[in-house]
């Protein structure tokens, strides 16, 4: 019979997606002091995979990926994505989002991101927040699956995690005594 243990803490990351630029040091900063330093932000990136947040956000978005130094319980996802989901309302025009917070975690298998839509794939946490499963580890490299979002699955995407995978796993080496 197996027996319960705790699970290895997993590296925190966001997606940030805005069309105002400027707006991202302000986030950037809440962000930090929340979940401290990060210890990596992508360039920015064009977001035009979808006009799912045109009428909210505007057109011409673009897209930053951080991780964050400190890890994380990999239970304390949904607390994230309610605290995102705070700073998220900070910063709203008249009810609409000037930038939208999506949080995850990388871990040795997978990417995964917090949701509050439930779907087949994406079992549920609590409080409202489901686990997207978005990308897996196989064969040396993350790897899409049939539901991943269209923009995760770009190769420099996928690169990216794994860039952040094995500064993780690097963090967690020095983690052992």
């Amino acid at each position: 019979m197996g027996q319960p243990k705790a699970p290895t803490p997993v590296k925190l990351v966001m997606s940030l997606i805005t069309g105002c630029e400027p707006l991202f040091s302000e986030v950037l900063s809440d962000l930090r002091s929340v979940y401290g330093d990060t210890d990596f932000e992508s360039s920015w990136m064009v977001f035009d995979f979808t006009d799912y947040y045109a009428a909210e956000m505007g057109k011409n978005l673009k897209r930053r990926v951080l991780s964050f130094r400190r890890l994380i319980a990999p239970d304390a996802l949904p607390s994230v994505n309610l605290e995102t989901n705070r700073i998220e309302q900070k910063y709203t025009d008249h009810g609409k989002r000037k930038i939208n917070i999506d949080p995850g975690y990388v871990s040795a298998h997978q990417l995964i991101l917090a949701t509050t839509k439930a779907y087949t794939h994406r079992p549920y946490l609590r409080e409202g927040i489901y686990a997207d499963v978005t990308l897996i580890f196989r064969k040396g490299s993350f790897c899409d699956l049939e539901w991943t979002y269209p923009d995760y699955r770009q190769p420099e995407m996928v690169e990216m995690f794994n860039g952040i995978r094995r500064f993780y796993l690097s963090q967690l080496h020095e983690r052992v005594p």
